[in-house]
């Protein structure tokens, strides 16, 4: 079984954390042992685990990917998004958590974070939970 949550974000380009939302469902399955696979199945946002006590953090990242990859450069995708799509092929769109004790294992400022790229959009989250 496949659990799906959406994700509505609300700018161009940003972190929104899903910990809670992720926890949540992981609580609600009832699996107590094992890995979680959470996915998102889109190719202009990507998924990734990192620092969430600190904003800066996270302005950090997302002000680097657009140095790195700048949005006012010629590209030949003719939709206009290509930045986004690069971007999404840097961070990844996938991460695997172990579960234990029915808890995400992450360290003591680890968060999951779905990175949007080409927002306001609505986004699609999907975690697989595999039992030990």
């Amino acid at each position: 079984m496949v659990i799906e949550f959406n994700v509505e974000t609300q700018r161009t380009s940003g972190m929104i954390d899903i910990t809670t939302e992720i926890q949540r469902q992981v609580t609600a399955a009832g699996v107590k042992a094992g890995l979680a696979t959470v996915y998102i199945p889109h190719t202009t946002a990507g998924i990734t685990i990192n620092e969430g006590a600190d904003p800066a953090v996270k302005k950090d990242i997302v002000d680097t990917l657009n140095e790195i990859v700048p949005w006012k450069r010629v590209y030949g995708h003719a939709e206009g998004n290509s930045p986004a799509h690069i971007k999404t092929s840097l961070v990844g769109n996938t991460v695997t958590l172990i579960l234990d004790d029915g808890r995400l294992m992450l360290g003591q400022w680890q968060h999951v974070f779905l990175c949007e790229f080409d927002g306001p959009r609505r986004r699609k989250v999907w975690i697989k939970l595999i039992g030990a």
